[in-house]
C-alpha cells in the first residue's frame, strides 16, 4: 500500500468522528501518531452521561428525583499499520446511590470490559476480526452508538439480546464487515452467554436458558447479520457504531435488514423433559438524515419493524417477548449558527405486542436536545410515558453529556 493511501486511511478515522459528532470545535479528537507516515497511531475517546431523573408518579413518601451516571466510558484504538486495528472499550453503566459500594467493589455497577477485538483488512472494502465485539445484527438501533443518539437513550427493546446471549450487547466471536458498492454488511458467529439474564425455571412457556440447561453443543452458536443499502451519502463502517443523528453533516437515506438466530437458545418443559426452541429475530428499518432548507437546519427520521421469536409465549419483563415491535422517531434541528447553541426537538413512538398477553406495551417520548458543541457537549430534556396493561408510568429526564 502506498504511503498516501495509508495516510488517507488514518485521516478517515478523524473525519468520521468529526462529522458524526457535528461539533465545530472537535476536529477529530485526540490522536497520538508514532511515525511521520501516519501508519502507527493511538487514539483515546472518553465520554460521560449524567442524568437527573424525576418519577412523575412517585408516591409522597418516596424521593421522586434521583441522580445517576448513566455511562462513563473510555474507548481506545491502536494501529501499527493499516492492515489491522485493535479496539478496547471499558467503562460503567447506571451508577447510582443504590448500587454504589463503599470501596468501589460492586461488580454490578463498576468498571468492566465492554469490548476488545482485533480486525484485519482483507482489502479496502472487506474486513474480518474477532474478540468481544459489537458487530450485531437485527437493526440499526441494535448497533447504535451511545455517543450521538438523537433521543436521550436508545429504544430499549431494540437491544433485543442484551444480557441474554452477550455481555452488555457485545458477543464473543468472529465477524466480517464491509461493502459491495452501496450495500454495507456485517455478519458474525458467536458463542452465547452461558449464564443468562433469564434465570427462571422452565415451564410451558419458554425461558432463555438453552445454553446453560441443554449444554453448549445442543444450544448452538449465535448467528447475526445486518445489511443496509445506502442510496445517498455513504456512511463509514470503520467501527460498528451506527450514528443516531448527523446534525446536517451528511445526506443519508438507508434501507436495512437484519437477523439474529440462536438454535435451541430457549427451552420449554414438556412431559418433564427439556425441549429446545429456536430464537429468531428479524427486522426491516429505514433511516433518513439530511439538511433541509438553509441556515444549517436538518431532519432525522427512523423507523423499524421487528419480529421477535424467543420461543413459545416467551416474556421477560417488558423489554423481551415473543411478538412484534414497531418503533419510530423524528427530530428537527432548528437552523442557526453552528458555533452557538442549537436546538433539536424530537418525538419517538413505540408499540410492542406479545404472544403471552393481549396487552401491548406503548411508549411515547417527547424531548429536545441543546447542542453547545455538537454531540461533544449537549443537554437533553425528555418526557417519557409508558403504558403496559393497567400500569402507566411517566418520567422527566435531564441528561448532560460531554465527549472528548
Amino acid at each position: 500500500m502506498k504511503p498516501k493511501i495509508k495516510l488517507s486511511i488514518a485521516a478517515l478515522l478523524c473525519s468520521f468522528f468529526a462529522m458524526a459528532q457535528g461539533s465545530p470545535d472537535y476536529k477529530g479528537g485526540y490522536k497520538i501518531p508514532f511515525d511521520e507516515e501516519g501508519q502507527k497511531w493511538f487514539r483515546v475517546i472518553s465520554w460521560a452521561q449524567f442524568q437527573a431523573n424525576t418519577n412523575l408518579d412517585a408516591p409522597d413518601n418516596v424521593r421522586a428525583t434521583s441522580f445517576q451516571m448513566r455511562r462513563a466510558r473510555v474507548l481506545t484504538l491502536a494501529q501499527i499499520n493499516p492492515k489491522f486495528l485493535l479496539v478496547t472499550h471499558f467503562g460503567l453503566n447506571s451508577l447510582n446511590a443504590g448500587n454504589m459500594h463503599p470501596v468501589g467493589k460492586n461488580e454490578n455497577a463498576q468498571l468492566f470490559l465492554h469490548g476488545m477485538w482485533a480486525q484485519w483488512n482483507i482489502n479496502a472494502d472487506h474486513t474480518v476480526g474477532g474478540g468481544l465485539h459489537y458487530f450485531n445484527g437485527i437493526s440499526r438501533l441494535n448497533n447504535q452508538s451511545t455517543l450521538n443518539m438523537m433521543t436521550l437513550d436508545n429504544n430499549r427493546s431494540s437491544w433485543a439480546h442484551i444480557g441474554l446471549t452477550d455481555q452488555f450487547a457485545r458477543h464473543m466471536g468472529i465477524f466480517a464487515k464491509g461493502k459491495f458498492g452501496r450495500l454495507q454488511y456485517r455478519v458474525s458467529a458467536n458463542d452465547p452467554l452461558v449464564s443468562s439474564l433469564d434465570g427462571r425455571d422452565p415451564g410451558t412457556a419458554a425461558v432463555y436458558r438453552g445454553t446453560e440447561l441443554l449444554g453448549t453443543g445442543d444450544a448452538g452458536r449465535v448467528y447475526a447479520g445486518y445489511f443496509d443499502y445506502q442510496f445517498l451519502d455513504q456512511e463509514s463502517n470503520f467501527l460498528p457504531y451506527k450514528v443516531g443523528t448527523y446534525l446536517g453533516g451528511k445526506k443519508v437515506f438507508n434501507l436495512g435488514f437484519g437477523f439474529f438466530n440462536h438454535a435451541n437458545g430457549s427451552v420449554v418443559l414438556e412431559n418433564n423433559q427439556l425441549k429446545g426452541q429456536d430464537v429468531n429475530i428479524v427486522a426491516f428499518d429505514a433511516f433518513y438524515d439530511a439538511p433541509v432548507g438553509g441556515n444549517n437546519a436538518a431532519i432525522t427520521a427512523y423507523a423499524v419493524i421487528q419480529s421477535n421469536d424467543y420461543g413459545k409465549d416467551y416474556m421477560l419483563g417488558s423489554a423481551y417477548g415473543t411478538g412484534s415491535m414497531l418503533y419510530t422517531h423524528i427530530g428537527y434541528l432548528l437552523g442557526g449558527d453552528k458555533a452557538k447553541k442549537r436546538f433539536q426537538p424530537y418525538v419517538a413512538l413505540m408499540n410492542h405486542s406479545y404472544d403471552a398477553t393481549s396487552d401491548n406495551r406503548t411508549q411515547t417520548k417527547l424531548g429536545v436536545n441543546m447542542f453547545m458543541s455538537g454531540h461533544n457537549s449537549k443537554l437533553t430534556l425528555e418526557y417519557v410515558k409508558s403504558a403496559f396493561g393497567d400500569t402507566d408510568a411517566s418520567a422527566l429526564m435531564l441528561q448532560a453529556m460531554i465527549y472528548l
